[in-house]
């Protein structure tokens, strides 16, 4: 039996499935038919109107032959002969234009043949027709709910008649497959994992339920929390096929949800091989790449996220979201990603997102202009660690130290393992020359970053400024050790200039020894 591609439509020999009673019903009416017509004809017989007779019994040839023409129009469909069965249909329709059956298999030949408006007009004609009929309403909801190209047309509007059409088809037929699996989808994009699971559940009840349907139960099982329950899902899919693209992808989804990045990144490399070999209709082309692209920078995969953008048509390419991402995965914020960045904010004045984004990219450059966007950001959402950190750095940046050491100890209070925040307010205080509280601060620097050979240099040097000079040999004879000279060259030459004279003062029993702090 052929399958069609696309979002759950029927197989072309559904309405037999739908009406097994169907042929022998119209065999009964037929014969029926017939022993009326014989019965009547003798009767005209006996009164002379045998012509008449005649004429009736064609009628019954005519209803023969347009169910005939379905016929042969769903043989061809089986065979994949699309244009031959949409002619088929077609013509079958002409004889008889109240035939809902065919015009619900000539919309599913539509979808088939990507003619998706004249598709959407033969599903609409099947309802009008037979409107307490499930299977049209199901096809017509999985139409709406692809989105349209970005040219005037209302998606929105399209969403709620899909979800409308879908919920009237469960009405009629609780059980249809189609229906299930587009509301579970609507559900878990309008963040309703719950209600999506609860229908999934019923879809995979079914026993001719996908590998992608069970994929979609694992996603909503995922975001319910059961993480358990997911993976046995997944497992379900990979037996159905073993290369089913959406079961990749959710894998990798999964596998990120137990914070394993390597396993989830593989996952989704794997997922790429899968896109490559098959084609998928549910999810494929530039929607799979810019999914990919967003999924590698969630997994701190840059590279890969980078060469998926590099596979991207010019137009996407060039869009403001991708021109900042690759901004943010590359470093630098050139024109044209402030210029992205800008533009977003135009459209979107209370994005906190790209706002912080903005302050980002100028807290070198405008560390005023930097200032403004991470206030307005925070303001935003007053909770946002990330943003209030942005807006403390900008502060350190623009030189306005004690505030930045107040908004920082405010972070580190919340947020005590904010390695950004220790930093800048090491060096906040650093520049107010509180050099012993600064020391504090670099010493948990090293802790959580014991391969930055830099710190060290700086508890040296702010030993060596509070006349403590033992613990500033120390320090200096470590960062000596692990410095790089292509990366601190100049600070390697500072250390090595200044250590006869500080082996000396030690030798002569100068310095301080420092004061007992809290780490």
């Amino acid at each position: 039996m052929l399958r069609f591609k696309g979002r759950g439509f029927l197989s072309p020999n559904s309405f037999r499935d739908q009406r097994p009673s169907f042929r022998n019903f119209k065999v009964y009416i037929v014969r029926l038919f017939r022993i009326y017509t014989f019965a009547f004809a003798l009767l005209l017989v006996l009164c002379g109107a045998v012509t008449n007779a005649t004429a009736q019994g064609a009628s019954g040839g005519d209803e023969e032959a347009w169910d005939k023409l379905f016929e042969q129009g769903q043989d061809a469909h089986a065979r994949g002969k699309l244009t031959e069965a949409l002619k088929l249909y077609e013509e079958a329709l002409k004889l008889n234009p109240e035939f809902p059956e065919a015009e619900y298999q000539r919309g599913a030949a539509l979808v088939s043949l990507k003619r998706s408006e004249e598709a959407e007009r033969a599903f609409r004609r099947a309802i009008e027709l037979r409107a307490d009929w499930a299977p049209p309403h199901a096809a017509l909801s999985a139409l709406l709910f692809r989105p349209l190209p970005p040219n005037g047309s209302d998606n929105a509007a399209r969403s709620r008649e899909a979800e409308t059409s879908a919920t009237r088809a469960l009405e009629l037929d609780p059980t249809n497959y189609t229906a299930l699996t587009l509301l579970a989808d609507l559900r878990s994009s309008n963040g309703q994992p719950r209600e999506a699971l609860e229908l999934l559940r019923r879809a995979t009840a079914n026993n001719k339920a996908s590998a992608s349907v069970w994929a979609r139960r694992a996603k909503a099982e995922r975001l319910s929390g059961d993480l358990k329950a997911a993976a046995t899902s997944l497992d379900r899919a990979q037996n159905l096929e073993p290369q089913n693209l959406l079961t990749q992808l959710e894998q990798a989804e999964l596998r990120l949800a137990a914070n394993d990045r390597e396993g989830a990144a593989e996952a989704a490399r794997k997922a790429e091989r899968i896109s490559s070999t098959t084609s998928s209709t549910e999810f494929g082309g530039r929607d799979l790449l810019l999914y990919l692209m967003n999924f590698y920078a969630r997994v701190g995969k840059k590279e890969d996220a980078l060469r998926i953008i590099d596979r991207l048509d010019e137009s996407t390419k060039n869009s403001p979201n991708v021109i900042i991402l690759r901004s943010e995965l590359s470093g630098t914020f050139d024109a044209n990603a402030v210029r992205a960045l800008e533009q977003v904010v135009e459209r979107d004045p209370k994005n906190a997102s790209i706002l912080a984004r903005l302050g980002a990219a100028y807290r070198t450059s405008d560390p005023a202009r930097s200032l403004t966007y991470y206030r307005r950001a925070a303001e935003l959402e007053p909770s946002n660690v990330d943003y209030a950190t942005g807006y403390a750095s900008a502060l350190v940046q623009a030189r306005h130290f004690p505030e930045a050491v107040v908004v920082l100890r405010r972070i580190i209070a919340v947020a005590p393992d904010n390695y950004a925040a220790h930093a800048n307010l090491a060096a906040a205080l650093d520049e107010l020359k509180s050099y012993a509280e600064a020391i504090v601060e670099y010493t948990w620097l090293t802790r959580a970053r014991p391969e930055l050979a830099i710190t060290y240099y700086f508890i040296g040097r702010d030993h060596d400024l509070l006349g403590q000079y033992a613990e500033a040999l120390r320090a200096y004879e470590t960062f000596l050790q692990r410095a790089d000279t292509s990366v601190n060259a100049l600070e390697i030459d500072k250390v090595n200039l200044r250590l006869p004279t500080l082996r000396s003062q030690i030798k002569r029993g100068m310095g301080r020894k420092p004061r007992a702090t809290k780490p």
